[in-house]
């Protein structure tokens, strides 16, 4: 690409309307703009970048015998409700009528649809295995979006989907998934881990997700200081480390407690630490209000306590909902007496003598027992900390931030069921097929990779996705000479098909190296004075390292940095 001729800006100053490092850099490079919130357009350069990465996904899928097609994304609403994941999406759907009222929606995944294009091919037994993917455009509305490409309305999804007659099938189709992803994630040269997952609106038996250790990452990645142990925030198991109290019970006491709401009032009142204490906390779950009790000195984990009842959506409960359910003023909530159903954290039963809120303003209740309210249930609920024990090994755990760049499904047989996707085996009997699901982000990628590989002077692509491997920059157009070797050294790599970039502006010099640093261009030719002693300039945009080349050597250093 001759830049005279091209479509090509940068930016000099920073965007004011971009929350990340990387985002910024991208938006300054003119690889995408924002056109509204959590919109983007991706612009020629961009494209690039992201065309490179949509061509490694598709020769690892293919590689593992998947076969592309291409789903619609105005989608029928009945299809999602059918599945009964209407209600799971909620608000995150786009929606909208068509012209004789009838109920459509913004895509924002396909198995439902995968399953019914599966329904046309047989329905015996001797049909299966097979792998079919998409790379394609998905709507969400996000509530926050965010850090550019990370959080979005619209984004390209590459998402396949395994088809098997049994659970054993579906093991070896996922295992295939696995070794792809690991190979796309080490080909875009992204710093990952693998960790377990909570399977969410998907649904099914196992979830794994790739991460991308990110700074500006929305997740966070628990390890291990000394295991193998990795997982996602959301599902980490706390380890019960509590012993047995042996204190003697005694009897509830209510104290007023005047202007002490918050744990760390109440405890400064009692002259006790959070840890003696049980908060009891009230939300609205799937329209119905419920209280969870954990220990004084622990956060909820919420996926956990939706995962517990079995529910779609939770946000804490109203100043009215609370005070109609404690007849009290918020911030008094307790297990006892409470006209709503309790969950209770495991770690509450090796407690004796905690304080609650006594569901009366101003007044709070001590030396409180198990056998003085009746909980719904008892379950890990409490949101692990760093430090806390890992589940494998019992080292401390640590934590990471990272950016969910692919995710692997296990979905069993939940959506051929609802979908009616059934074969017929061997005995001729009715069964349902087994089905994995496995999405990866093209514009997370690029936004991982982004953050991990830039510098103070801009991007720093891996060779493999960089817009251009090589730019030759033309000094002075002017000299007949440098115009003459430029060119030629333009069609050299034009005759043998390589992506380079001829930078032949009238800018000044630094101008033309900033721009080339920015943009993340791996390798650079400056054609310039050293012409007239037959040489160029030869620069790494990774270590900034320069040598000098004889001009007759330059075509085989080309040659090499296309071949690896």
């Amino acid at each position: 690409m001759r830049l005279s001729e091209s479509f090509f800006y940068t930016l000099r100053e920073d965007a004011k309307d971009e929350d990340s490092v990387s985002s910024n850099l991208l938006v300054r490079a003119g690889m995408i703009k924002k056109s509204s919130t959590g919109i983007y357009m991706i612009m020629p350069m961009g494209k690039k970048v992201l065309s490179k990465i949509e061509n490694i996904i598709r020769e690892e899928m293919d590689a593992k015998g998947a076969q592309e097609l291409l789903m619609p994304a105005l989608i029928s609403e009945d299809v999602y409700v059918r599945s009964g994941r209407r209600d799971a999406f909620g608000s995150n759907m786009f929606s909208l009528k068509d012209r004789y009222n009838r109920p459509y929606v913004l895509g924002p995944t396909h198995e439902e649809l995968f399953a019914v294009a599966a329904s046309m091919h047989g329905g015996s037994y001797k049909d299966f295995p097979y792998n079919l993917y998409q790379i394609q455009t998905k709507y969400r509305d996000e509530t926050r979006p965010r850090f550019g490409l990370i959080r979005v309305r619209e984004f390209i999804m590459k998402d396949a989907y395994t088809f098997d007659i049994d659970e054993a099938g579906l093991d070896v189709a996922y295992d295939k998934m696995y070794d792809a992803y690991c190979r796309i994630f080490d080909r875009l040269d992204l710093n990952y881990k693998i960790v377990k997952a909570d399977t969410g609106a998907m649904g099914g038996l196992l979830s794994e997700e790739y991460q991308a250790i990110s700074s500006i990452g929305e997740d966070t990645v628990v390890g291990c200081e000394a295991c193998d142990f990795s997982s996602n925030l959301e599902i980490t198991e706390v380890v019960d480390t509590l012993i047995d109290s042996t204190e003697e019970k005694k009897t509830m006491r209510v104290v007023e407690t005047p202007n002490a709401k918050t744990i760390e009032e109440v405890a400064a009142f009692f002259g006790k630490s959070p840890k003696d204490f049980v908060k009891t906390l009230l939300y609205n779950v799937d329209g119905r209000i419920v209280a969870f009790c954990i220990p004084g000195d622990r956060e909820l984990n919420e996926t956990k306590a939706l995962k517990l009842l079995q529910a779609n959506e939770m946000e804490l409960a109203s100043f009215e909902d609370v005070e109609r359910v404690t007849h009290a003023k918020v911030g008094f909530a307790g297990p006892v007496g409470l006209d709503c159903p309790v969950y209770l954290d495991r770690q509450i039963l090796h407690m004796r003598n905690f304080i609650v809120g006594a569901n009366q303003t101003d007044h709070h209740i001590e030396n409180v027992n198990l056998e003085d309210f009746e909980p719904e249930a008892v379950a890990d609920l409490c949101q692990v900390k760093e430090g806390d024990l890992c589940p494998k090994c019992g080292k401390k755990l640590t934590f990471e931030h990272g950016i969910e760049v692919g995710n692997l499904f296990k979905l069993g047989t939940k959506y051929a069921r609802s979908m009616n996707l059934f074969y017929t085996d061997a005995n001729n009997q009715l069964q349902p097929v087994w089905m994995g699901s496995y999405g990866i982000g093209l514009e997370r990628c690029m936004a991982a990779v982004a953050d991990q590989h830039r510098d103070e002077h801009g991007l720093i692509w891996p060779l493999e996705i960089a817009p251009f491997r090589l730019a030759i920059v033309l000094i002075n157009k002017k000299d007949e000479e440098q115009v003459k070797l430029a060119d030629q050294l333009y069609e050299f790599c034009q005759s043998k098909h390589f992506d380079v970039l001829l930078d032949d502006r009238k800018e000044r010099p630094g101008v033309k190296f900033k721009d080339m640093e920015l943009i993340g261009i791996p390798y650079r030719i400056t054609v310039g004075r050293g012409v007239k002693d037959g040489q160029v300039e030869w620069t790494e945009r990774a270590t900034g390292a320069k040598e000098n080349v004889a001009i007759e050597d330059i075509e085989e250093k080309i040659m090499d940095i296309y071949q690896h």
